[in-house]
């Protein structure tokens, strides 16, 4: 009888020393799979040098988006648009109602003028052939302003002067930034400060002009 207590207690505690020892473990008793452990924490990805603020696109040429030009056809359009300004400079200065509007217009004959006698030179190292007269789509518009006068023509010069200088900024930082013959590129980049100017003046202009007709 004792002997069979003293097997009992035995027993009794082999068994608890397994469980404490399977639960210190973190092991379920009788199983033979281990707690799964938690996964090791990653480390973070050291920065892009060249894309600090980890913003997809920044920096990165394959991403960033370019506008294509066409050297020949910005010098050939940039020819008649500088001939049209002095054209229109031209009637602004002498059939202008207003001072501001006479002086801008007399200021596109010499600044265009000047920039006109740059484009040929280019064009003759580049041999590129520019147009020597208006087409019909910027001698329709002079013809159209020539009937017009006073206040009526201040108001839609200005207005066609904002319209062309707009298009022209952009035209030609996209010839400075992206164009390929180095010639047409500089005379771009040079011209590109005194038309922002030119641009800058035509929005002056025709918000007094906006303001007064209240």
């Amino acid at each position: 009888m004792r002997k069979i207590l003293t097997n009992t207690l035995l027993f009794g505690v082999l068994c608890f020393t397994f469980v404490g020892a399977a639960t210190l473990s973190g092991q379920a008793p009788g199983s033979s799979t281990p707690q799964q452990q938690p996964m090791p924490q990653q480390r973070p990805s050291s920065p892009d040098m060249n894309n600090p603020s980890g913003n997809p696109g920044i920096n990165n040429p394959d991403t960033m988006t370019t506008r294509r030009v066409d050297d020949k056809k910005f010098l050939k359009d940039a020819a008649l648009g500088g001939m049209a300004e002095v054209e229109l400079g031209k009637l602004a200065a002498e059939k202008g109602a207003s001072d501001g509007v006479k002086q801008f217009g007399q200021k596109m004959v010499d600044d265009h003028s000047k920039a006109n006698d740059q484009l040929k030179e280019v064009a003759a190292k580049t041999q590129i052939e520019v147009p020597s007269s208006l087409d019909s789509k910027h001698q329709k518009t002079l013809d159209k302003l020539a009937k017009l006068s006073g206040p009526e023509f201040d108001k839609a010069y200005i207005k066609d002067m904002v319209k062309d200088h707009r298009e022209d900024v952009s035209d030609f930082q996209a010839e400075a930034q992206n164009g390929t013959n180095p010639n047409i590129r500089q005379f771009a980049a040079s011209t590109l400060p005194t038309l922002k100017e030119h641009l800058n003046m035509a929005e002056d202009l025709n918000k007094k002009a906006k303001e007064a007709s209240k």
